[in-house]
């Protein structure tokens, strides 16, 4: 993979999420969340519908303002600036619904992901996703619009690495695909982070497909951090299925 870099040249990369919260209004939509990515490292933060798990990546990408809290990419400081601040510090997001730019054309959205980037690397970046996505190759010069579900997501995840991103957010990437789609996606995203060294968080609602990936997990509950641990743990835990349940009173309230 021309352009590779491989997860020991990024050792030392770090994303740190420490007690951040958001509120709508008197509505609390995320409360103390405390995490930590470290570069080449795939994450989860599961949790069920309204959890707070969207919420919290457009706060760490500074689309949403938090009420308090702190997030530092690599020991930058960058909670509560604007979102082409985050990008010029690390960060890409992936968003739910992929949101490509469904009139141009599949290079021209690529080229629209490297607006932070000198025309030469935005050449070779272009050359690197197509590299990575054959497919993407093949339809270069076709309206993004007219692709399959898979095909739209394969192009959200090479317009995010256009970027040249320390760590990718990849917000509900099985969203609206076909199983054998959603098991090629994920591949993906596992072998952009073991190949790069990109560390990537990953809001999923397919459980079991994410624990498969993922080396860690976060689980939020009503905008709570409820459970962490290891990935082959959380997969065995009941209480990771009753947070899907919405029965998880007795760990918000600490009893258990």
């Amino acid at each position: 993979m021309t352009g590779a870099d491989p997860a020991g040249r990024r050792e030392g990369r770090r994303l740190e999420v420490r007690a951040l919260s958001v509120s709508y209004g008197e509505i609390a939509a995320l409360t103390d969340l405390t995490m930590h990515v470290a570069g080449g490292e795939v994450v989860a933060l599961l949790g069920a519908n309204g959890a707070g798990k969207s919420t919290a990546l457009k706060a760490i990408m500074g689309m949403v303002a938090p009420s308090h809290g702190t997030v530092l990419v690599n020991g930058h400081e960058i909670g509560g600036q604007p979102a082409h601040r985050a990008v010029r510090h690390g960060l890409a997001l992936v968003p739910e619904g992929r949101r490509i730019f469904k009139r141009m054309t599949v290079r021209e959205n690529l080229q629209v992901g490297g607006v932070t980037r000198s025309a030469t690397e935005v050449q070779a970046l272009t050359a690197e996703a197509f590299e990575l996505f054959p497919r993407l190759k093949e339809r270069e010069r076709q309206l993004a619009g007219t692709l399959s579900g898979g095909e739209q997501q394969m192009l959200a995840i090479g317009r995010a690495l256009m970027a040249k991103p320390d760590f990718v957010l990849y917000d509900e990437p099985s969203l609206g695909l076909a199983p054998m789609v959603v098991e090629t996606v994920f591949a993906v995203i596992a072998r952009i982070s073991r190949d790069r060294g990109i560390g990537a968080v990953l809001v999923e609602q397919n459980v079991d497909v994410a624990l498969s990936v993922v080396q860690r997990a976060y689980v939020l509950a009503r905008g709570r951090l409820v459970l962490s641990g290891a990935s082959d743990v959380l997969a065995q835990s009941p209480q990771l299925r009753e947070a899907y349940l919405g029965t998880l009173t007795a760990l918000e309230d600490g009893r258990a």
